[in-house]
Order: structure tokens, then C-alpha cells, then sequence
């Protein structure tokens, strides 16, 4: 880890409260400049120009000025309550809307509704997501069963294997922006992304493709790496979370088992007007939100990657 900033280091941490009362939004959105803590206590936050000429801009390379207690501390304690009724009446008023809104569109069944239902039910089937990822991480309720039931019954729905997708997504935040250790959507080395075929290049760095790399992603995971979330023998997992594969995958399976079922009593059009094109959307949602969850400002690398980055360039600079 690289070291803390002079201006974190020495000193007492500037109490929580007062970082929340005063300027803790400002820092986090867009600063203009990461100066320490303590010259902003000392002159404010009006007072960049007269202690020293203009501002440098705000450096996206620097680790940030506060720490993880800082935030911790800013949070309402009622805000770590885990509440399984209120969670489970977000399932509940989800899942009757995903059924609404496809029953709706087809007893209307015309072109001017599809659009319309595609945009809607595909926004559904991230929230969707959003509540297994919830579950994933034990933020849904504080009971593991409830967690795991729920979120393999809404997982497997828009077919994602749920503990799959946990193990590695909980391996993605341990490891966050680091370029050999992070999970997904990890920087590349100029040398691997060198090494890409011109196939793989445009899949992956060229629009539209990105928005749709998700599910290639459950199966292959990303360039430089092997196995897939599907296999519990895959290097993602450790030999006693294989159960937890083997029943992710199996529920996955029992979905597309259901889905091919629906196809030869509806139809496969009807199918594809219902569930593949919301499915489309959703992915495309998954993958852009995610994106602009971990791109630079301004195309610039965050800090927490170019971490990861400088410790590759230095292994890569010793071999």
C-alpha cells in the first residue's frame, strides 16, 4: 500500500462531526484542490487564493483527505439498521411491478407499447439486481438464509448466478482497482492489453460492446484471466464454497429451464418482446452504472487504481 499523506499521517484526525458540518460534500463531489485538513480549518473554504495563488485542480491521483471512520461517522446509525421487512417489501413491490408491467404489455401487445415496455422492465430487472447484490452483501438482512434464499430467487430470475457472482464480486472489493488481483473491470497492463487479438480489443473497448460484456463476463471472466463463475473447480472460488456454486449454477439452470418451457407455450417472439430485450437493457444498465463507478475524472486514473497501477509498472519494471 503506498503510504498516507504527510497531512494524514502526523497529527490528530480532524473530529467527524465537524468535517460533516461544514464541507464533507464539497470534498466528495468535486474538490478543488486536496489541500490538508488542517490549512482548511485554518483559513476556510474561501481562502485557497489568499493563502497561496491559485488552485492546482483537483488531483484525482491523490488519495482523498479524510478515511473510512470519517465516513462511517458521517452515516445516521439508523442507517445500519438492517431491517428485513422493510428489504422484503422492496422485493415484494418490485417483483409486482416486473409482473404488471409484462402483463400489461401483453394484453396491449402493440408497437407503440414495446418500446416503452423494454426502457421500463429492463430498468425493473437492474433493480432487480440491485436488491440480490444487496443480499450478496449481507445488507439485506442480518439473516445469511434470508439473504441467500432471496438472493437466489432474484439472481437466477435474470440469470445470474447468485454465489457465483457473490465470491467474486466480494473478491472485487477486497482487491479494489488492483491491476493483477481485481476481480472485474481492473486497469490493464500496456503489455496484456498489447497482447489482446484485435477481436477481444473491440469487444472490449469499443461502444456498444462494453455495455453488453456482462454476461460473457459470468462465463469467461476478463481478458488475463480463466475459469467462469458457473464452475465451482474455477481458481475464483475456494474448495469449501463449491456447494454454493454447484446450487447457483443448478438455479440458474432450473431459469433457463423455466424460460425455455415459457418459449414453447408462448412462443419464442413473445419471449423475446417479454424477457430477452428487458434482459438486453438490464445488462446494458449493469455494466454502465458499474462503469461510472470506477472511471477517472476526466479520463484520469482515481487513486485507488493507480495504486495498483504504479505496483505493476514496478514488478513489470523488475522482470
Amino acid at each position: 500500500a503506498l503510504p498516507s499523506p504527510p497531512h494524514l499521517a502526523a497529527g490528530p484526525r480532524r473530529p467527524a462531526a465537524a468535517a460533516i458540518h461544514r464541507d464533507w460534500a464539497l470534498r466528495v463531489a468535486a474538490p478543488t484542490r486536496l489541500a490538508s485538513v488542517f490549512e482548511e480549518d485554518k483559513r476556510g473554504l474561501g481562502g485557497a487564493e489568499e493563502a497561496g495563488g491559485s488552485s492546482a485542480g483537483f488531483n484525482p491521483g491523490a488519495p482523498p483527505p479524510f478515511g473510512l471512520a470519517e465516513i462511517r461517522a458521517a452515516i445516521p446509525k439508523h442507517c445500519w439498521v438492517k431491517d428485513p421487512w422493510r428489504s422484503m417489501s422492496y422485493v415484494l413491490r418490485d417483483v409486482l411491478v416486473v409482473l404488471g408491467l409484462a402483463a400489461a404489455a401483453a394484453r396491449a401487445d402493440s408497437w407503440l407499447v414495446w418500446p416503452l415496455y423494454w426502457a421500463a422492465q429492463g430498468t425493473m430487472f437492474w433493480a432487480l439486481f440491485v436488491l440480490g447484490h444487496d443480499c450478496g452483501h449481507g445488507s439485506f438482512s442480518s439473516n445469511p438464509k434470508l439473504n441467500s434464499v432471496v438472493g437466489h430467487i432474484l439472481h437466477s430470475s435474470i440469470l445470474v448466478p447468485y454465489n457465483g457472482w457473490r465470491i467474486s464480486h466480494r473478491t472485487h472489493h477486497q482487491n479494489h482497482g488492483h491491476v493483477e488481483k481485481d476481480e472485474s473491470w481492473h486497469p490493464l497492463p500496456q503489455r496484456l492489453y498489447n497482447s489482446l487479438d484485435n477481436m477481444t480489443k473491440k469487444l472490449r473497448f469499443s461502444m456498444p460492446f462494453p455495455m453488453l460484456a456482462f454476461p460473457l463476463y459470468l462465463f469467461a471472466r476478463s481478458p488475463g484471466k480463466e475459469g467462469s463463475h458457473f464452475n465451482p473447480n474455477s481458481d475464483l472460488f475456494q474448495p469449501n464454497e463449491k456447494k454454493d456454486v454447484l446450487t447457483s449454477t443448478a438455479s440458474w439452470l432450473a431459469m433457463i429451464g423455466v424460460l425455455a418451457g415459457l418459449t414453447f407455450v408462448m412462443g419464442p417472439l413473445k419471449i423475446l418482446k417479454l424477457y430477452a430485450i428487458p434482459y438486453v437493457i438490464f445488462v446494458m444498465w449493469l455494466d454502465f452504472v458499474t462503469y461510472l463507478h470506477h472511471h477517472g475524472h476526466e479520463d484520469k486514473v482515481p487513486w485507488y487504481r493507480g495504486k495498483g497501477m504504479e505496483l505493476s509498472a514496478r514488478r513489470i519494471d523488475n522482470t
